[in-house]
C-alpha cells in the first residue's frame, strides 16, 4: 500500500491537504461502512481503494438511526448491523487496515448515540491507538461539543463539524472557531445521495464560508457521483467525499468499488 504519512491525527489530515495543493487539486475522501457487504469485504473494499491512491478515508461505522443518510447508505448499514457491526468493531477494522500497510488519513464518520454508550473519553482514546485520525459526527451541533473536542484536542484528534448552504453567519462563525482538521460543507440541504448536478448557489456559498474560514480547508459532501463533478472541484474546495455512489458500486463487489475509485481520483 501506498505509505502516503507517519504523521497521525490532524498532522496527518494537514498534510494530506498540503500534499494535494502541492499537486493543484482537491483531495478525494471516499466514505465506506464497516461491515458492508460483509466485515471482510468492507475492509477488502477500503483496501483496494487506498490501493487506487485515494487521499484519506470517511469509515463509517453503522447506526439503526442515520438521520443524515439516504436510503443506500440506509440500507449498507442496516447489513452491517444486522452482520454484527459494532462500534468496537469498526475500530478493529481500521486497527487492521493499519496493519495492512494503509497510511492515508482515516476519520471514524458515525452518529452520537454509539460513542456515548461507548464511552466518549474511552473511545476517543481507542479510536486514537488504533489509528484514527479525527470524528466526524453529524448529529452532534457544536454547541454541545465542549467534551468531545476536550477529549479530541488531548488526543491530537480532528473533530469536523458541518455547515449547509441554510448556515447563517453566526453559525458559519461558530463552526470555524470550533472545527480541527477540516469543515465539512453539505452541497445542499437534505439527506445523503447522488445527484446529477451540484447546486448552482453553491458557489456563493463556499465563498461566503471561505472568508470566515480561517484558513481551515473546506471539503463537499452530499451529491458528488461522477469524474465530472470531482473534476470541477479542483479550485473550488480542497476536498470531496463521496459515499452513496461507492456504496452503491459496492452492490457489484469490491472491483466495481475500486474502478470507481480510480475514475474518481483519475479525475483530479
Amino acid at each position: 500500500m501506498t505509505d502516503v504519512t507517519t504523521q497521525t491525527g490532524v498532522d496527518a489530515i494537514a498534510a494530506m491537504f498540503a500534499r494535494a495543493r502541492s499537486e493543484s487539486r482537491a483531495a478525494f475522501l471516499p466514505y465506506f461502512p464497516i461491515g458492508y457487504p460483509t466485515y471482510s469485504e468492507s475492509l477488502d473494499t477500503v483496501e483496494a481503494m487506498a490501493g487506487e491512491g485515494v487521499d484519506g478515508f470517511e469509515i463509517g461505522m453503522p447506526f439503526s438511526d442515520p438521520l443524515a443518510d439516504g436510503p443506500a447508505i440506509q440500507t449498507a448499514t442496516q447489513i452491517a448491523l444486522e452482520n454484527g457491526t459494532t462500534a468496537r468493531r469498526c475500530l478493529d477494522a481500521v486497527g487492521e487496515l493499519r496493519a495492512r500497510g494503509i497510511r492515508q488519513p482515516m476519520l471514524m464518520m458515525g452518529y452520537l448515540n454509539p460513542i456515548l454508550a461507548y464511552g466518549v473519553d474511552k473511545f476517543v482514546r481507542d479510536a486514537r491507538a488504533v489509528g484514527a485520525d479525527g470524528l466526524i459526527i453529524p448529529d452532534m451541533p457544536p454547541e454541545e461539543s465542549a467534551d468531545m473536542a476536550s477529549v479530541c484536542a488531548r488526543e491530537g484528534m480532528a473533530l469536523v463539524f458541518f455547515l449547509a448552504p441554510t448556515s447563517n453567519d453566526r453559525r458559519i462563525d461558530l463552526v470555524a472557531e470550533k472545527a480541527t482538521g477540516f469543515i465539512y460543507v453539505v452541497s445542499f440541504t437534505g439527506i445523503t445521495g447522488a445527484r446529477d448536478a451540484l447546486a448552482a448557489e453553491l458557489t456563493s456559498f463556499i465563498a461566503r464560508v471561505r472568508a470566515k474560514a480561517l484558513g481551515i480547508p473546506l471539503v463537499l459532501g452530499f451529491g458528488i457521483n461522477t469524474p465530472e463533478q470531482a473534476r470541477s472541484m479542483n479550485g473550488f474546495v480542497d476536498g470531496f467525499i463521496v459515499g452513496t455512489a461507492l456504496v452503491k458500486a459496492g452492490r457489484e463487489g469490491i472491483e466495481a468499488v475500486r474502478a470507481l475509485a480510480r475514475s474518481l481520483r483519475t479525475a483530479l
